[in-house]
């Protein structure tokens, strides 16, 4: 249960959000927690308006809210790695087909894949997902540059080579429109974007790019700088891809005793994550060393939120655990459901049961009927992460046993 003490513990918050691989502007997630954040406000009886922040560095901005009759000020800012992934995304259509080959070669030969499938299906289909898009999409195009071929060479008044010139040339022109016409219209399959997802963990087999790790270094001394200042939390959440960015992150601050001891509280938020995909590959040793580290550390309070109604995420899976490396003291995260299906009302849950992309994000947004989880109360209420659930048990349904293949911290 939500612990409600007697007096809030937070006037003043900073809230680093870290998204998931995003090639869009941050100010997506701004004009999300506004329209989702004024949606809850109404529905659950708080008060809640959004500013412009203060500049800076970050995209963020400034929430002033009303919540158990307490006045909390929360600084949001996104930690933004967006521009690196719109610059590993464009790739041309042959070399994103070599990714789905060397990306499929690495969760495939190297195991992760069928380890991957004991956890939950619905993230292991949403990774196959672009591998079949893609295919499928080159077949059809070699299909139709076939019926071209056929039809003009059929029709051409000339004979021998250059009518079969003339055919191959009408085929490749096919495939080529088609091809590059399915590119253009990804925002509808999302396979290239799928695609480009996955080959980026698997690039390095797990490893961190060089560019991804200076971004790293930036955001932790961002999240230390914070920790310096006048506040009463420090909250960073960690969203899809984000997550795992997250636990890198924070081993790293709190290695490098960025953690005041009277300072702000420190809470982790970890929404939709799928740790999974990168710490089941045979070179994550970094992460695998990290969760570790951060799974038995007391300078923080990590909450794991899911929900097996996303089937992008790992809903309910121990990143810990399953990943092989808990320790015998470990601490964290607390596991548990959002509860898609008991806190979105029946017509809500009809409407985007089968919109996948759309239920990834209902983590940052509204619920017809909260139950435990409120992601505006964490963001911008007067309780800390800890306190929040500080007797909150976790789901009795989790995986919380070890399943990948590679358990090995060190290279």
């Amino acid at each position: 249960m939500t612990a409600k003490p007697s007096q809030p513990q937070v006037t003043r918050r900073r809230v680093f959000y870290i998204p998931g691989y995003d090639p869009i502007h941050p100010r997506r997630y701004r004009e999300l927690y506004r329209k989702e954040g004024a949606d809850q406000a109404r529905i659950s009886g708080y008060e809640l308006t959004l500013s412009p922040g203060k500049g800076g560095d970050n995209y963020g901005w400034h929430v002033q809210a009303r919540i158990d009759g307490a006045d909390v000020q929360s600084d949001v800012e996104v930690l933004v790695w967006s521009d690196i992934v719109r610059d590993s995304m464009e790739t041309s259509i042959p070399a994103t087909y070599a990714q789905l080959v060397r990306t499929a070669a690495e969760y495939i030969g190297s195991g992760a894949l069928w380890r991957l499938m004991r956890l939950r299906k619905g993230p292991v289909i949403a990774a196959l997902y672009p591998i079949g898009m893609l295919i499928g999409q080159l077949l059809l195009a070699l299909l139709l540059g076939w019926v071209a071929f056929a039809v003009i060479a059929m029709a051409t008044p000339v004979i021998g080579f250059a009518a079969l010139l003339l055919g191959l040339g009408a085929m490749a022109a096919t495939v080529v429109a088609l091809l590059r016409w399915f590119k253009k219209k990804d925002g509808k399959f999302f396979a290239y974007y799928l695609m480009h997802d996955y080959a980026y963990s698997a690039q390095h087999k797990g490893a961190n790019p060089p560019e991804l790790e200076a971004r790293m270094a930036v955001f932790t001394q961002t999240i230390a700088d914070a920790l310096k200042s006048d506040v009463d939390e420090v909250l960073v959440v960690g969203h899809s891809s984000g997550a795992h960015l997250a636990v890198s992150i924070l081993s790293d601050l709190i290695r490098a005793g960025g953690v005041p001891e009277n300072g702000p509280k420190l809470g982790f938020l970890s929404l939709g994550q799928v740790v999974p995909m990168v710490s089941f590959l045979r070179n994550a040793h970094r992460l695998r060393a990290d969760l570790r580290y951060l799974s038995a550390r007391d300078e923080l309070t990590w909450v794991d939120v899911t929900a097996p109604g996303d089937g992008c995420a790992f809903a309910l899976c121990d990143p810990v655990s399953v990943s092989g490396v808990a320790p015998k003291d470990k601490r964290w995260p607390l596991v548990f459901s959002a509860q898609f299906t008991k806190s979105l009302s029946p017509a809500r849950w009809k409407e985007l049961r089968w919109r996948f992309f759309r239920l990834h994000f209902q983590y940052l947004c509204a619920f017809d009927a909260p139950l435990d989880y409120d992601y505006f109360q964490i963001t911008a209420g007067p309780l800390t992460l800890g306190t929040r659930y500080k007797d909150r048990p976790p789901s009795a349904s989790r995986i919380d046993h070890a399943v990948s293949k590679f358990t090995s911290v060190a290279p």
